[in-house]
């Protein structure tokens, strides 16, 4: 077939090398994202002249130059791979076999494009990623193939994604890809009655309340680490917290973590390997801290140039 990649950033690339690789199918035309003065040039860009693949560079996918390049490659198929652009239902419709999405959720659960943050801050157990037909809704379109992960209870945003969604779902839209070759391709449509939607996960999504259950905490911190990062204060200062882990302490309740090191939010240990803050129930310890002044940084750098001593208390 000829395909057209729509995409961006390290998933494109991998989903273009793996598609190369493959060797069975034509890449007549990459859509990336216009390069930057000043920054690094997209890695999927870098990609596809590495291959010799054309590649094309707009603003925004409903300009009319780019609606038109698009048709006069006169792809068989349109592939999505991590695009954060509006793409016009003219574009999407324009190829002989139709365009397939990869989405980082169990559709239709977790429609939107913070489809990782959400289901780990929200306790859940188990995400995935969906390959589907993109329709004029956002991430509503008929289900393709599906992939279940586990998200284990000390997995973090960063694991569940480069650990499990990003290798899987490059094999995924391969599988798909050969699927729609094949004329086997399912369209199931997705069960409106279980759909959930949530917004960009952002920092102020992220802003720990000291007074809500250990695990509760914790799910936020892990499922913020590393974008936007769980942040909270310390003297005034804004500072976000990465690698943490959570044990439960004996007895379990606020009161008496707080009778033996202080509320919820009080630093009781200063170690090589972490700040350990009491929360409810048991003990946060956090392995690398951040100000907005600067980068991550480790606990114990982190203490020794902030004078964070025991006895001091985020958020308070």
């Amino acid at each position: 077939m000829r395909i057209a990649l729509i995409g961006q950033a390290a998933f494109g690339k991998a989903v273009l090398e793996a598609i190369a690789a493959a060797g069975t199918d034509e890449v007549v035309g990459v859509f990336a994202p216009p390069d930057q003065d000043g920054r690094p040039r997209d890695p999927i860009a870098e990609a596809a002249d590495t291959l010799g693949t054309p590649l094309f560079q707009f603003r925004r996918m409903r300009d009319e130059a780019a609606i038109s390049q698009f048709k006069a490659l006169q792809p068989d198929l349109c592939v999505m791979a991590f695009v954060t652009d509006f793409v016009p239902m003219e574009m999407i419709n324009s190829p002989a076999r139709g365009t397939i999405q990869y989405h980082p959720s169990l559709l239709p659960r977790h429609r939107g494009p913070s489809s990782i943050n959400w289901p780990i801050v929200g306790g859940e157990t188990e995400t995935g990623l969906t390959i589907f037909w993109p329709d004029k809704g956002l991430d509503t379109g008929p289900v393709l193939l599906q992939k279940s992960v586990e998200i284990g209870p000390d997995d973090t945003l960063g694991t569940v994604y480069f650990q499990r969604l990003f290798p899987m779902g490059v094999a995924a839209m391969v599988e798909a890809i050969d699927l729609v070759r094949a004329g086997s391709a399912p369209r199931i449509a997705q069960d409106e009655s279980q759909a959930t939607y949530e917004g960009w996960f952002k920092a102020k999504d992220a802003v720990i309340d000291w007074t809500k259950p250990a695990q509760e905490i914790y799910d936020l911190v892990r499922g913020s680490d590393p974008q936007p990062g769980a942040n909270t204060t310390l003297g005034g200062t804004s500072v976000s917290f990465y690698d943490a882990r959570f044990e439960n302490s004996a007895g379990g309740s606020q009161s008496e973590v707080a009778e033996v090191a202080g509320p919820s939010g009080t630093v009781i240990e200063i170690g090589e390997k972490g700040v350990a803050v009491a929360v409810p129930g048991g003990v946060l310890s956090v392995g690398r801290l951040r100000t907005a002044a600067g980068g991550k940084v480790a606990a114990a750098d982190f203490a020794a140039a902030s004078g964070l001593s025991t006895g001091d208390r985020f958020g308070g």
